[in-house]
């Protein structure tokens, strides 16, 4: 019997993210907050770009929290924009798997049971990620990140404590890697 292999596919700092692409920004540099700042200063940042939490932003901050001397954009929030482009995304999946195989887990992760298609497309799990992933940087602009597994629970184990650490932001576990790595 052919061992089961899951992609868990999470878009890096969605909202945020997709505010850098309509604008025409790179969302890898660009210092961007998704709040509404009309509230005041503190608003909670529904989303933070990925080079503002290198700078030692947090996610879900206060908008006045933000340091002063860290020059960045308020955008507001669009949620119509963020679902659609989340359709876009789950439109990406299906050029490559049945929709039967797809676990939409939230506006911005899914799951993909990647297993009837990896002999077909002679591919491992990691080189479909990787061409699914560039597909949807091709196609819709944002960044992924991805946990591979044997089973939903290691896919998600994987994007959530390895992938964000990966170079390639791709992180596979199986029974005995998450036995050596994380007990």
């Amino acid at each position: 019997m052919q061992q089961r292999q899951y992609l868990v596919i999470d878009q890096k700092s969605f909202y945020a993210t997709v505010e850098c692409v309509a604008r025409g920004l790179d969302p890898m540099k660009t210092n961007l907050v998704v709040a509404d700042a009309t509230r005041s200063k503190n608003t909670i940042c529904l989303a933070v770009s990925p080079n503002l939490k290198t700078l030692g932003v947090k996610n879900r901050c206060r908008l006045g929290d933000i340091p002063p001397h860290i020059e960045h954009i308020v955008a507001p929030p669009r949620m119509q924009l963020y679902i659609d482009c989340a359709a876009g995304i789950h439109g990406v999946f299906l050029k490559f798997i049945a929709p039967e195989d797809i676990y939409t887990y939230s506006i911005d992760e899914s799951f993909l049971d990647v297993t009837p298609y990896l002999k077909m497309y002679g591919m491992t799990a990691k080189e479909l990620a990787q061409k699914i992933i560039q597909e949807v940087r091709d196609v819709i602009g944002t960044v992924s990140t991805c946990g591979i597994g044997t089973n939903m629970y290691l896919a998600k184990v994987a994007l959530d404590i390895c992938a964000k650490h990966a170079d390639d932001f791709i992180a596979e576990l199986d029974e005995n890697s998450y036995r050596d790595l994380l007990w």
